[in-house]
């Protein structure tokens, strides 16, 4: 799978206002998210380590403690295990990579 085109896939709510479309390779999942303006995604930790990048609007983010406003152009790592949650303060369009893969999201 060389080439997918990111419409044919199913989109899932995983949270409430968090819709994504997921592409996994034998090592990685690539998600690609629908944030709707308002919605919290709760402080939570997990096993795999996640680059977060918004593509479109604006999501306060905290990692570890620290709260920051990521835009169009920030890159978020959050390492394995790191306490981390949101909320979009705008309607947002979200890549996150995440390593291992996400059986969770398959």
């Amino acid at each position: 799978m060389a080439f997918v085109d990111l419409e044919t896939l199913e989109e899932r709510e995983i949270a409430p206002g968090f819709r994504a479309r997921f592409v996994h390779t034998p090592n990685v999942t690539i998600s690609f998210w629908r944030v709707a303006a308002g919605s919290v995604l709760p402080s939570h930790r997990h096993a795999h380590e996640q680059v977060t990048n918004v593509l479109s609007g604006r999501f306060e983010m905290t990692v570890a403690g620290e709260t920051q406003t990521a835009v169009p152009g920030m890159t978020v790592v959050i390492p394995q295990n790191a306490e981390h949650g949101g909320r979009a303060l705008t309607d947002c369009y979200i890549l996150d990579v995440f390593y291992p893969v996400r059986d969770d999201y398959r």
